[in-house]
């Protein structure tokens, strides 16, 4: 077997593809690509020695294939420093997984988990709101918009041709085709956009009150401060009077003024005198207190 040639670069000397990606394409292109017997090699210590070194020189050999499949991504609208990062995570995942006793290349291995890194990479940042969350979803999301570079807008027929290729519904592909279609725009127009007769959804979709988060903050800040008043008045009790408040009108389920009567050895008609007598006190310390 051919000796292994461990290059000098190392991960943490390499420009990364967001600071200068120019400059990383250049270092990692002269970066030489393993032979089989000696990716085998370097698989086989990993697996059996841990050789974090043996790790490091299967990702550094093959990050320009990373860049390659990367660059299959550039229309989407998103960084290609940023596609390659999550694409090197791919990478490290699937050589964290390699098994040298399948008979094939890591590259060939790796191309499924660099491309789902990407993936959803891409569905956590194409639009603000999330165009894919299930599987099936994912799946049509990237097989759609791929149909919809070559046939643009999709008839009736074509429609049920994708539907039919993809195996779901044809409502399904309509939806995802309606998503794909949209795009963001700000909830506030500008004055200029108004001029142009261009209206944000702020001019025309009202919200309800109880989303405003202004009025949001305000319900707590009185829930919070009554609270308070009402723990204070609650101190300001006699321990049977405490105790006949909290069981009459906190406690479920609550207790009658016979249950209480029974309890404390006196008449119902005493229970209640205690209670409205302890409430007239509540809201006397609460007044008070405000």
């Amino acid at each position: 077997m051919s000796e292994i040639a461990l290059t000098n670069t190392d991960m943490s000397r390499l420009p990364t593809p967001t600071s200068s990606l120019d400059a990383y394409i250049a270092r990692i292109s002269q970066i030489p690509v393993l032979s089989a017997p000696d990716e085998q090699a370097l698989a086989r210590r990993l697996r059996d020695e841990g050789d974090l070194a043996a790790a490091q020189q299967l990702v550094l050999s093959n990050l320009r294939f990373v860049v390659h499949i990367a660059r299959g991504y550039k229309g989407y609208g998103l960084g290609l420093g940023d596609l390659i990062q999550e694409g090197n995570i791919g990478l490290m995942k699937a050589v964290k997984r390699f098994d040298p006793e399948q008979g094939v290349r890591l590259v060939s291995f790796a191309v499924h988990w660099i491309r789902a890194e990407i993936h959803e990479f891409i569905l956590r940042n194409w639009r603000i709101v999330k165009v894919a969350t299930t599987k099936a979803q994912r799946k049509l999301f990237f097989q759609l918009r791929g149909a919809k570079k070559r046939l643009g807008w999709f008839s009736d027929e074509e429609v049920n041709h994708v539907a039919e290729d993809l195996g779901v519904p044809a409502a399904t592909v309509r939806e995802m085709e309606s998503r794909l279609s949209g795009h963001d725009c700000a909830w506030d127009a500008d004055s200029d956009d108004d001029e142009d007769g261009v209206w944000a959804p702020s001019r025309y979709v009202s919200a309800p009150e109880e989303a405003d988060p202004a009025r949001q903050h305000e319900a707590s800040d009185w829930q919070d401060y009554s609270l308070r008043q009402l723990r204070q008045a609650m101190a300001s009790l006699d321990e049977r009077s405490r105790d006949i408040i909290m069981r009459r009108w906190i406690s479920e389920p609550k207790a009658t003024l016979q249950e209480m009567a029974d309890e404390y050895g006196v008449s119902a008609e005493r229970i209640r005198q205690i209670e409205n007598n302890a409430v007239r006190r509540m809201r006397e310390a609460i007044t008070r207190a405000a």
